[in-house]
């Protein structure tokens, strides 16, 4: 298997959770999201080189937590965008050339286990773009901008999107070029590759492997990792 390069984009001020400052700084168990984040890679053998995207009044903060917790894979610290899309960008061209497989994992996500990392790039090899989802509980319904319901969505064919996002390099540039040359912007990486009329696969995720945005989030986060403590 190709030695894959990571973008983690942490640039978001993450304004849902009313902490007054990035999210991913906040304690998880004692460590920063974005420690328990960037230490999934760090302790893969796949892993080759890891790229943190920050906003511009983080990167100090992020320098001392690298240090701090010993990543020795993290090569750089980039500067994020405006957009998510702008700092994935940033992050991708900061690996290096010889990277050619590029993973995209959100820098709140902190609770995807290494075990579960290793089945996905065993499961995308043989892709060129895939990304991790997991299947609908609830039904969905498409609504007008007035509220009224336009239809039922069949949920069988639906998936909430997670990240990781795994892609060969030089399809993931090209497709973050044509976006920026047309003004485009999407909701993930994989969305770029679609308005390409790319293939992307989906494969099955975690309901555990939740992002953390809201309070509420956090609390849950604490109590994923108690019982993993408590089974382990």
């Amino acid at each position: 298997m190709a030695k894959i390069g990571i973008v983690i984009p942490s640039a978001g001020q993450g304004k849902r959770m009313g902490a007054g400052y990035n999210k991913q700084f906040l304690a998880l168990m004692g460590q920063p999201i974005l420690a328990h984040t960037v230490r999934i890679f760090e302790d893969s053998s796949y892993v080759a080189e890891i790229v943190i995207v920050g906003a511009k009044s983080d990167v100090t903060t992020i320098e001392e937590l690298v240090y701090d917790y010993k990543f020795t894979k993290v090569v750089t610290i980039c500067i994020g965008g405006t957009q998510r899309q702008d700092s994935v960008q940033a992050g991708v061209l900061a690996l290096s050339p010889t990277i050619q497989r590029v993973v995209v994992h959100d820098g709140a996500r902190p609770l995807l286990t290494l075990q579960e990392f290793h089945s996905f790039l065993v499961e995308t090899e043989g892709f060129s773009a895939a990304i991790m989802g997991i299947e609908l509980k609830d039904t969905i319904k498409r609504i007008d901008p007035f509220g009224k319901v336009i239809e039922t969505l069949p949920r069988e064919r639906l998936r909430a999107v997670q990240t990781p996002q795994i892609f060969d390099r030089g399809i993931l540039e090209e497709a973050h070029r044509q976006a920026v040359s047309v003004g485009y912007y999407g909701t993930d990486d994989a969305s770029l590759l679609e308005r390409m009329g790319y293939p992307v696969q989906m494969v099955e995720g975690s309901r555990e492997n939740i992002k953390i945005t809201t309070p509420e989030d956090l609390w849950i986060a604490e109590r994923i990792l108690s019982m993993r403590e408590e089974r382990s």
